[in-house]
Formats: structure tokens, sequence, C-alpha cells
């Protein structure tokens, strides 16, 4: 059996974090060499290759377990698109300005810092610092910066008062957040300046496209809208069935008021989304019942509007028979993306699922969930989950004139009387010219009572006046005939709705590195990262004990299988000693590694050592390349390997 490891002797510490994905150069700010810029970051080779893993492992778990559409859909986005979906008008936050210097912060996160700030001093005053949670003692970091508590004991109406606003942060829109910040006295907390009233600042990036400069642009802010506006493309190539889902990883940008947390809160990043196309009738999912009693920890939204933050551990299946998610295929991702997240490294501890209050769901979406996951940031959203009805591709369609609906063919055809009209096209086109069209799509679109009243009128040969976007068109008995004509109907045509799983992969990714770091109980210098095999940067360090040239035949035919079996290795032939040779991948994260010594070049053994334990076995060659293809393809863990090698005793016979 596998020997024990104690993760947790020492406390977390963030710095001795930082200092290590700093020296193994994961990620380092970009541009560092010219002063940098605030949310732009390079990723190092260990980070690379991290980040590439995550999304191998979501492409498999998502695109090919679920036989989703990929696309690849451009950066760059007329204006005309954001107009339509409502990000120029709603892509935005609310931001303040120091009425002194003008400072620039972002107003939610001004009101929480402070009051956080002030809720430690409380309890720092009540003498319970010590045992105050300690990722709670660096949560207020993820604002835009640090704001410093002072040991000021607080009323219990206060606190009451501080924590209830918490709870519901994200439910604030500005003018409330303005409130708040008068009602408390709220400042800079550098300078302690006032602030002015919140304003809203839009996010995206823009640009013009061409060398004019007329033709208006923007980064895109999200990859959705290149799956929305191909979505009749997506249907015909699905041979016109629903469901289906489309799938996407591509940079995204955003104009971040304030980026100051790292990774957590960047201006240019990588996202993963899905849109899972759904007939609005029909929201059940196929494979529900596989994930039906997969436990989540909820955080609903009436727990949240009544100030608390209590969860609730339950099966996505009761979840959904009980109404706390509003469909099947809603609750079938939000499993589906614990399950993705659990298996890439995230403590399932340390993982919850909060719904949106009524302020933060956009007024179409039926139902929206975020993956939160717990970092010394606090809880950081890295999914967003969203049932986003029809909006989408109904504003497109509505904008464009483009067919962007599905059809089904009904199980019985469907016979019933409606009102139709049909047009005289020569006066109409006389008397309306260019605008013909605009009033022909106007009548054919109004419901049935309003052709009833219309046909009443011109029976009584009257004129009848609409207004269509803000102009009145008269209309006279002769230009239009509405008559009731009995229609069958075999087929039935609506617009899509649409689930949508959005993955923020450098969130997921930082959230990982937290969640993965701890040092040795012997040594608190000694930092390791336990990356599970399948997102390891490196599966296998390869040590020879020295230069040897006797190791090079070994060297070389362990590097070929491994290599041949898809699994990254790296030798580290240094002058360094075995120990610090495997304590620097430790580090890195590298699972697994193999010793080459002269008992490989007598007897052809090598021994296999297990990161986290530091645990050895030994075995021939194929022996330890077979077990290490099975533990970095997750059909055996650790103790599976224990079992089918013998334990290292630290000597080895030399024939």
């Amino acid at each position: 059996m596998a020997s024990t490891v104690n993760k947790t002797a020492h406390p977390f510490s963030k710095p001795d974090l930082e200092a290590l994905l700093n020296r193994r150069f994961f990620y380092a700010p970009a541009f560092e060499i010219y002063g940098g810029i605030a949310g732009l970051y390079d990723y190092g080779p260990p980070g690379s290759s991290l980040q590439a893993n995550i999304i191998a492992e979501w492409r498999k778990h998502f695109i090919i377990e679920e036989h989703m559409l990929e696309l690849d859909t451009t950066i760059m986005t007329p204006a005309p698109v954001f107009e339509t979906s409502g990000h120029v008008a709603r892509f935005a936050d609310w931001m303040v300005k120091d009425t002194k210097t003008g400072e620039v912060l972002r107003a939610d996160h001004l009101v929480e810092g402070v009051l956080e700030a002030r809720l430690k001093g409380d309890k720092e005053a009540r003498g319970a610092a010590a045992v105050a949670p300690a990722a709670d003692a660096e949560k207020d970091k993820k604002k835009k910066k640090t704001v410093k508590s002072t040991a000021v004991k607080l009323d219990d109406a206060v606190v009451a008062e501080y924590e209830n606003i918490l709870a519901q942060i994200d439910n604030y829109t500005g003018p409330e957040l303005g409130e708040l910040m008068r009602k408390y006295e709220i400042v800079n907390p550098d300078t302690q300046n006032p602030v002015d009233e919140p304003v809203q600042f839009n996010l995206m990036f823009d640009s013009s496209i061409g060398p004019t400069g007329k033709q208006k642009g923007y980064l895109r802010p999200e990859t959705a809208q290149g799956h929305f506006l191909n979505f009749a493309r997506l249907l015909d190539f699905n041979n016109s069935k629903l469901p289906f889902a489309s799938a996407q990883v591509g940079r995204s940008f955003r104009n971040e008021i304030s980026p100051r947390a790292g990774l957590i809160r960047v201006r240019e990043f990588t996202m993963a989304e899905i849109e899972h196309y759904v007939d609005p009738e029909d929201k059940s999912h196929i494979h529900f019942k596989e994930v039906a009693d997969v436990k989540l920890r909820f955080l609903p939204k009436d727990v949240q509007q009544a100030g608390k933050t209590d969860l609730q551990e339950i099966s996505v299946g009761e979840a959904v028979a009980k109404g706390i998610v509003d469909n099947e295929t809603l609750g079938y991702f939000l499993a589906r993306i614990y399950l993705f997240l659990t298996k890439v490294g995230i403590d399932p501890l340390r993982l919850r699922f909060r719904q949106h209050m009524a302020n933060e769901m956009a007024h179409y979406a039926a139902d929206c969930w975020d993956a939160e996951i717990h970092t010394s940031y606090g809880w950081i959203e890295c999914v967003g989950c969203a049932d986003r009805s029809a909006y989408d591709l109904s504003v497109h369609m509505k904008k464009t004139g483009a067919s962007l609906v599905a059809r089904v063919a009904l199980p019985e055809p469907i016979v019933f009387e409606k009102e139709v009209p049909s047009f005289d096209k020569k006066v109409l086109g006389k008397t309306f010219q260019k605008e013909a069209a605009i009033v022909q799509e106007h009548v054919t679109a109004l419901p049935e009572a309003e052709l009833i009243k219309l046909k009443e009128s011109f029976a009584a040969q009257q004129n009848v006046d609409v207004t269509i976007n803000g102009k009145v068109f008269t209309l006279a008995p002769g230009m239009i005939n509405i008559e009731r004509r009995t229609i069958k109907q075999s087929v039935r045509e609506f617009t899509p709705n649409v689930i949508e799983p959005s993955f923020g992969i450098g969130r997921i990714l930082y959230a990982l590195l937290e969640h993965s770091y701890w040092a040795r109980e012997s040594d608190i210098n000694r930092g390791v990262l336990s990356f599970p095999a399948v997102v390891a940067p490196t599966k296998v360090l390869v040590v020879p004990i020295s230069g040897h040239d006797s190791f090079d035949p070994a060297l070389a035919e362990i590097s070929s299988k491994l290599r041949k079996a898809g699994i990254f290795a790296r030798v580290d032939d240094s002058g360094a000693s075995i120990g610090k040779r495997y304590s620097r991948n430790d580090e890195l994260g590298t699972p697994y590694g193999i010793t080459i010594d002269f008992a490989t070049v007598s007897n052809g053994t090598i021994t296999l050592r297990e990161r986290d334990t530091t645990d050895q076995r030994i075995g021939k060659i194929d022996e330890v390349i077979a077990v290490v293809i099975d533990l970095v393809n997750g059909s055996i863990d650790w103790n599976g390997a224990c079992e089918r090698l013998p334990a290292y005793d630290g000597v080895q016979a030399v024939d």
C-alpha cells in the first residue's frame, strides 16, 4: 500500500506559492520590461502546458463525450452584432471616481472590500482574529487593492447589516451601491477621499475595421455570438435534429475597470463555451439519469436574498424535482461541470453552485448558476451556466431577417382555422413605395385578435392607422384582404432555447494552482504542486543518477517508449543531486519519476517514484512503463501501482 502524506502540516502560504509560480515561470506580467500593463499576462512553459492540458481534458469531457459540434469563430466583430445582442447598451460594470485624485474604482468591489475590512477589524477587537478562516484573511485582495482593517468593535446589529449586504453584493444596482456608500460613509481607502456616484462603464474594447475607420468593431467579450450567428449552418450540419450543442475554445477581451487580482481578473483571457440548443417545450435530457445522484453544494437565490450563505448539499435530481434548478438540461450540465472541475483537481469541498439573484440575471434568462471556487481571493466565479431562453437567436433573426428556427414533424397533423392576410402588392407598393415590405411584414405578424379588428374595419369601409417604428401608416380597404382559412399543420416551427455553460480557463487554472499547493511536513521550503496526472505539464521525469555513457541506451529506450505511448516526459541529467532534481520537479507538479542507475545497465531494472508520497517501486523497464501508462491514463491509481510493482528498499543488486 502507498504511504500516507500530511498535506496540511503547514498553513497555505500565498506568498510562497506566488514565489514558486514566478520562479518556475508559470505566468508573468506581460510587457514586464516595459513596466507591464495591468490585467495582461504571459504564460511560461509549465503554465502553457497546464492550460493546454486543462483544455484538452475539457474537449474530451464535453466535445467528444457529448458529440458537440466544434467551432472557431472570429475575435473581431462588427458593431451591429453587439448592438443587436445588447452588449453595447448593457455589457458594463459600475465604477466610481475619487473626487480629488480621479482614481477609478469598481463600485461593488469598493463596498465589498471596505465592509469586509470592518468586519475583520470587529473580529480583531473581539479577540477572534486567531480563529478566523485563513482564506478570509486575504479575501479582500480580490478588490482593486487591499483594504486594511482596524480593530474596532461594531454593534451586533451593524455586523448583521454588513453580513446581509455582503451575502447579496451581486444583487445591487448602481444607484443602490451609491446609497450604500453614503449610508455607511464608504470612501477611497487609500486617500480617504469621498467618491462620486456610480456610473456604468462598458467593458468592450472598441476598434475599427478597414482603412477608412468608418466600420466600427469590437473585440469579442465572449465567444457566444459566433455560435448564434452560425446556428442555421450548425442545424443543417446536424441533419436538422435537436437537441445539439456547439462548443468553442478561444480568446476573449474585457476592458476591466481595476484588474488587480492576477489571473482572476484580466483583460485578455481564454474561454471555453458551449451553446446547447433545445426545444423550449422539452428541456429534459436523455442522459440526466446518469448524473441525477451527483450531489452538489447549492446556494439558492432565496437564501442569498435573506442575507445568508448557507449551502444546501443535495443531488441534482432532487434540485430539479424541487424546482431549485429550472430544468433537467440545466441540471445535467451543472453536474457535468462539477465532474470536470473535480477531475482536473479542484477540491470539491471548496466548490459551490450559486444561483443568480434578480438584479444579476438577464431579463430573458430562465435560470442561471455560477460554479464558484474558493481561493485566497474568496469565492470566485469560474463557470457560468445559464438558460438563456430564445433571446439570442430571436434578436438576431429580427434584426437580419435570417431564419434561425428549427422545425419538427408533428406526430399527428393539427387542423385549425385562422385569419390570413393577403396583399395587393401593386396598390401597396404605389402607396408606400420602399416601405411596403415593412407594412406587409407588420400586418402578417399581427395576432389573431388584431387581424379580426382590421378585417371588421375594412368591411365597414374604414381606414386604419398603424404605427410602425414610430411612423404612422394608413391602411385602406382594397390594400389587404383578410380571410378565415382552414390550416393543416404537419410541422411545428420554433426558436430553440439555449443552455450555455461558459468556462473561464484562466480562473480555473489559478484555482487549481492554489488547491494543489502544499509544503513538505519536514521542510516548509519544499513546495509541491499535486496536479492530477491528466493535467500535469510533465507526466514523468527521467533521472539518470549520473552522466555516465552506459546509461545512454536505457535512457533512449525509456524516452522512446514513453513518447510512443503519448506521454510527455522530461530528462533531467544535470549535475544536481537526485533529491534536488526531484524536488524542483515536485514544484512543477510532475507526478512520477523514473531513476536510471547501474542496476538498470546490469539487470534492466528501474525505480518509479510517486510525487506526493515520495514512495518508490521497482521493476523491469517494460513493467514500469506499462504501470506509468495506466497511471497517466487514469486506469489505476498509486495504490494499484503498488500492487503491481514491489517496493524499492533503497538497494539494488548489481551483477
